[in-house]
């Protein structure tokens, strides 16, 4: 799954209008018309021959990770840097996956449990230690990468939760 894929999975489970991805990527710090917002919004072609021809922006990790950010400061407010902390967190290098777990989590004030809570409405059964290392810091020696299958799963689980 490309970005744009996650981006539309989590747009659909939240159920976030147009005018607030625009302010989403604004308080992530990018600048996205309406119109701009609705080409990202668009599947990623498939066939090469159609690659460019159709009205389509891809979204790549840097301002998928500014969108997820924006998210944060939407849903729990702006946060005031600690003195010696940067203004803004440097960008991770992180797979989108886990990213997306991580940024989610925050955003909506999850535990590990919710989490867990959230696959298992899915279908899918994660153990504490596996979501742990999903978790974890890149470097971290139980960090593990977030498989495309988790992620769909985690944001189907959430669009159960989330659109009742």
């Amino acid at each position: 799954m490309d970005n744009n894929d996650l981006l539309i999975r989590l747009r659909y489970a939240l159920d976030i209008k147009n005018n607030d991805m625009v302010e989403i990527f604004k308080l992530g710090g990018i600048e996205f018309s309406k119109e701009d917002v609705l080409k990202v919004l668009t599947k990623t072609p498939e066939d090469e021959d159609l690659k460019g021809k159709e009205d389509h922006i891809p979204l790549d990790n840097e301002a998928f990770e500014s969108f997820l950010n924006g998210l944060i400061v939407h849903k729990r407010g702006k946060q005031e840097p600690k003195p010696g902390q940067p203004a803004q967190p440097p960008l991770s290098n992180e797979s989108s996956n886990n990213l997306l777990l991580k940024k989610v989590k925050i955003a909506l004030q999850l535990t590990s449990d919710d989490m867990l809570d959230i696959l298992k409405l899915a279908g899918v059964t994660v153990t504490k230690g596996e979501m742990g290392g999903i978790l974890r810091k890149q470097g971290h020696k139980n960090y593990s990468i977030c498989g495309d299958r988790y992620a769909r799963n985690f944001l189907k689980g959430l669009a159960i939760k989330y659109r009742k």
